[in-house]
């Protein structure tokens, strides 16, 4: 027998290989960035749609999450490969095995997505796309997600980021409408996330990783978790206040703040699997809910369909 044995790496198909690099950008996260940064240009109110600035947001912000995204894999590769959850990312599973090659990656990703929105849009575009990036990998990532359990509250500001980002590119600044949905999305953060880790206790507890506010009391946490969807609640309202909204769409947003909350009750009272995953699912559906109101409610405000 001829030739020496090639590497599990090297026998993967292109098609495969492409699908670890996909991964590494995470792209449902990726998606969700863009489209927080799609209902922050709506909510700003141009006076008139520029299709080429909203792909332009789109594309800087989705390349740079993408770039942020990937460094988050690099940084978190070792403790990645001891929890269920994340032990198969291409990364700790080895499938990629040149990791630095994900950090330059990574880093150009990111650098690319906020020059491109510097030169093509404006430079507050930029610095929100920058601080949202920087804050998930140095902040969230590099610095509190393996000190404190509280790292994701802070964290949490690179949700908050693209917001900011949609209204620079709309109208040049930072305007009250968009200053409270940033807000909503930075309160949104902690709930969505410490309900996850409720699920994932042990997980976090095998790699060392303080993701909830007290690790060891899941009970006292669960009630941290509702006191925190709650607080969606009158960040919506605040929303409703600042914002010219039809009608109709802001009884939506009110609707959907009150509809997690009523699924993240009942951890006040017992934290088991099948109570979290609820909260947890109904984290997300929330969040692209009022992100669809705040875009629909632009051609409704536009309409003049029953303002308040």
């Amino acid at each position: 027998m001829s030739g020496s044995a090639s590497s599990p790496t090297s026998e993967r198909s292109a098609p495969a290989r492409w699908r670890d690099v996909v991964t590494l950008t995470k792209p449902g996260i990726t998606a969700l960035i863009v489209l927080v940064a799609v209902a922050g240009y709506f909510l700003a109110l141009p006076s008139q749609i520029d299709p080429l600035r909203l792909g332009l947001l789109a594309l800087t912000g989705g390349i740079a999450s993408a770039g942020s995204a990937m460094l988050n894999h690099y940084l978190d590769r070792d403790v990645d490969g001891g929890m269920r959850r994340t032990r198969q990312r291409p990364l700790p599973d080895a499938r990629i095995e040149r990791s630095g090659g994900v950090l330059v990656a990574g880093t150009a990703l990111l650098g690319i997505g906020v020059g491109v929105a510097y030169v093509t849009l404006n430079p507050l575009t930029a610095l929100s796309i920058a601080l949202g990036g920087l804050t998930y990998v140095l902040v969230y990532t590099l610095l509190l997600k393996r000190r404190t359990a509280w790292n994701i509250v802070i964290g949490g500001f690179a949700g908050s980021a693209p917001a900011l980002a949609g209204g620079a590119a709309a109208i040049g600044t930072w305007n009250t409408p968009v200053l409270a949905f940033a807000l909503l999305v930075f309160l949104w953060t902690p709930p969505h996330f410490w309900s996850l880790a409720l699920l994932l206790r042990e997980d976090y507890k095998r790699v060392g990783l303080p993701m909830l506010p007290r690790m060891d009391d899941p009970e006292y946490s669960g009630r941290v978790v509702v006191v925190s969807a709650a607080l969606l609640l009158p960040a919506s309202a605040l929303l409703v206040l600042v914002a010219p909204f039809a009608w109709p769409a802001a009884v939506l947003v009110l609707v959907a703040a009150a509809t997690y909350l009523v699924l993240a009750l009942p951890l006040w009272k017992r934290v088991d699997r099948p109570v979290a995953l609820r909260a947890f699912i109904g984290s997300g559906p929330y969040l692209l809910v009022v992100i669809g109101v705040l875009i629909v409610n632009f051609w409704l405000h536009a309409l003049g369909v029953g303002s308040l």
